[in-house]
């Protein structure tokens, strides 16, 4: 399998490339099982970090990163908007995100319990890897729903058109590849 080589928050990660389609590949961005990178890349996106009050991510590769940033910054409350209803939620908050490109529904949940500790509050909102934005946008639309206010939006890496977004802080852009795993462009 074809890999690429990245330095990540000063650490040297190879990311195997997997096909998307006929013609496009994508570096593959686990932190999952990692904790060198996930405390460093925690770390250096706490250092770039607009003021806030709540870190929220979705369900579940972010999960990681979020629980290192609240622990880094002192083991603050976090928040987790899940892919499935759980029975200990007080109430639910849901969103489905339609998308235009790929036809495929996403649906997140809120608990509302954690919906009434946001109201009013900064909420940064922390992923992985930002890519079409489709999880990003769900995740936004369930901070205003619950009443937050977005500060920031973060992520370890920036992929395809993510990179030209001037309202997403990343740490490193993650490029996309052609068929015979050479960078595109």
């Amino acid at each position: 399998m074809k890999s690429y080589k990245m330095n990540i928050a000063g650490l040297d990660r190879y990311l195997p490339l997997c096909p998307l389609n006929d013609e496009l590949m994508i570096g593959a961005f686990v932190i999952f099982g990692d904790p060198e990178l996930t405390t460093a890349a925690a770390k250096a996106l706490l250092e770039k970090a607009p003021e806030y009050d709540y870190l929220i991510t979705a369900e579940a590769k972010g999960i990681p990163l979020v629980h290192e940033m609240a622990r880094l910054a002192g083991n603050q409350k976090y928040f987790l908007a899940r892919k499935t209803p759980k029975l200990y939620m007080t109430g639910v908050l849901e969103v489905t995100v339609h998308s235009i490109t790929t036809e495929k529904v996403q649906t997140l949940y809120l608990d509302q319990a954690d919906a009434d500790l946001m109201r009013g509050k900064r909420v940064l909102i922390v992923d992985d890897v930002i890519s079409t934005g489709e999880s990003l946008y769900a995740l936004e639309h369930l901070v205003k729903e619950a009443g937050g206010v977005i500060c920031g939006r973060m992520a370890i890496l920036a992929e395809g058109d993510a990179v030209n977004r001037k309202d997403l802080i990343y740490l490193e852009k993650l490029p996309l590849f052609n068929k015979d795993g050479e960078v595109i462009d």
